[in-house]
C-alpha cells in the first residue's frame, strides 16, 4: 500500500515548527519533489546575520534531508510494509556530502528534488538539490538515511 502525499506528511517525525516541507509536489519509486517557503519570522533568522538574515546551511541540509531521505523513505517503505510495521520504524538522516552555492533569504520558496541512487534493507541514498524560485541551485549533493527500529 503506497501512502498518499498527505499521509507521508503525517508520518514525518518532524512537525511544525521544525518541518521544512509545505507540500509534496511529485513522488514515485524513483524520485520525490517537495516545496517549502521559509517564513519571515523563523526563529533561526533572529541571530543569523542580524539585519541581513540568510537561512543557515544546516537548515538547508535539514530541508533536503526531510524531503529526500525521510519523506521519500517513508513512501518507499509504505510500498512494502504494513501500517503496523511502519509504526515500528523511524526514518533518520545518516550522512551527507553537500555543496552550497547560493543564499536563501526569509520569504523565499525552495523546491527540493531527490533521485534515488539506491534503496535496500531500509537504507536510502539520493542525489538531491535545493532550488530557488529563479531556478538557481542553492545547494546539492548526496544524502543518506535509514529506517531504524524504535525501542
Amino acid at each position: 500500500m503506497a501512502f498518499t502525499n498527505k499521509e507521508i506528511l503525517g508520518y514525518l517525525p518532524q512537525q511544525p515548527p521544525f518541518r521544512f516541507i509545505d507540500e509534496i509536489l511529485k513522488i514515485d519509486d524513483e524520485m520525490i519533489e517537495a516545496s517549502y517557503t521559509f517564513k519571515q519570522d523563523e526563529s533561526f533568522y533572529e541571530g543569523h546575520f542580524p539585519g541581513n538574515p540568510i537561512t543557515p546551511g544546516v537548515i538547508l541540509l535539514e530541508t533536503m534531508a526531510q524531503t529526500g531521505v525521510v519523506a521519500f523513505g517513508i513512501y518507499l517503505a509504505s510500498l512494502v510494509m504494513t501500517i503496523e510495521e511502519m509504526d515500528q520504524y523511524l526514518t533518520v538522516f545518516t550522512d551527507a556530502e553537500v555543496d552550497f552555492s547560493g543564499i536563501v533569504r526569509p520569504g523565499e520558496t525552495v523546491t527540493v528534488r531527490a533521485k534515488k541512487k539506491f534503496y535496500r534493507r531500509y537504507k536510502l541514498k539520493v542525489d538531491v538539490e535545493l532550488v530557488k524560485e529563479n531556478d538557481e541551485i542553492a545547494c546539492s549533493g548526496i544524502i543518506s538515511g535509514m529506517g531504524v527500529k524504535q525501542t
